[in-house]
């Protein structure tokens, strides 16, 4: 039998780090919680499936509220014109969650490099009938020249139209899967044709990272200032809006949305 391994989850602690921050204290909680996630992530995807290019959700949560970071290649549509969308997006959330909700908005600098990003983009190309092996050298040819030390793409199915399926992999650089300082990044996507269901996997190694105290501590620190920015944000919101002043609530809620 097979013995792979999710090479994020193989990292989770050292290299990477977790997409949720929470504690439960009983398993029924832990339970609710988890199910929670996964209807906050599954009501942000639906909404911007075809146009938002969002690459993961990273859920915080606090005694009182709940923080959710958005990261995306394309900010401007996840925010809206003049932060509508944000605003609706976070009256659902709250909808859901019965608790008071912050959204931040993270743009990806360099959308090549992330392999969620990348397998969406040649899902959609394969959508589209274009071949499948043109939008994979396509599609790893940009993300060697964004910086990247290797690529591999495996694409399995009924490729090109055929009877019956087979899986192709292409590979360019190293991804050292064992290596567990390496920085990989790794991402399972699908494209829905006409004759099935191709299934596409991404894995982009961009270097090594030694998870040393120092490093994790950086994390820690960088992740507290993160928590107390947007803490300062909402203090802000609540006096503005306690102070009876109605028209001072939209700009609070551009600010806590329209944050990168």
């Amino acid at each position: 039998m097979g013995q792979k391994t999710h090479p994020i989850g193989f990292r989770l602690g050292g290299v990477q780090d977790w997409r949720a921050h929470w504690f439960a204290s009983k398993g029924s909680d832990y339970r609710r919680l988890t199910e929670e996630d996964q209807r906050i992530r599954g009501l942000i995807s639906g909404r911007y499936a075809e146009s938002g290019a969002i690459s993961r959700v990273e859920i915080e949560r606090g005694a009182q509220d709940l923080v959710v970071t958005i990261n995306t290649a394309r900010p401007g549509i996840i925010i809206g014109r003049g932060g509508t969308r944000v605003d609706e997006l976070r009256g659902d959330l709250e909808k859901l969650t019965e608790k008071r909700s912050r959204l931040n908005i993270q743009e990806i600098r360099q959308p090549e490099l992330d392999a969620t990003l990348v397998g969406q983009s040649i899902a959609e190309q394969l959508e589209r009938r274009v071949a499948y092996r043109r939008a994979v050298r396509l599609a790893m040819q940009r993300t060697m020249q964004s910086g990247a030390l290797g690529i591999k793409v495996v694409v399995s199915g009924r490729l090109g139209g055929a009877e019956i399926a087979r899986t192709d992999k292409q590979k360019e650089g190293r991804t050292p899967l064992h290596t567990l300082r390496a920085q990989i990044d790794f991402a399972v996507s699908e494209a829905k044709t006409t004759f099935g269901v191709i299934g596409i996997k991404v894995w982009i190694y961009t270097g090594d990272m030694i998870p040393s105290a120092e490093n994790l501590r950086a994390r820690s620190m960088a992740r507290l200032s993160l928590g107390a920015a947007q803490e300062g944000q909402g203090n802000q919101s609540d006096e503005k809006s306690s102070g009876g002043s109605k028209s001072s609530k939209a700009p609070a809620g551009k600010k806590a949305g329209g944050s990168k």
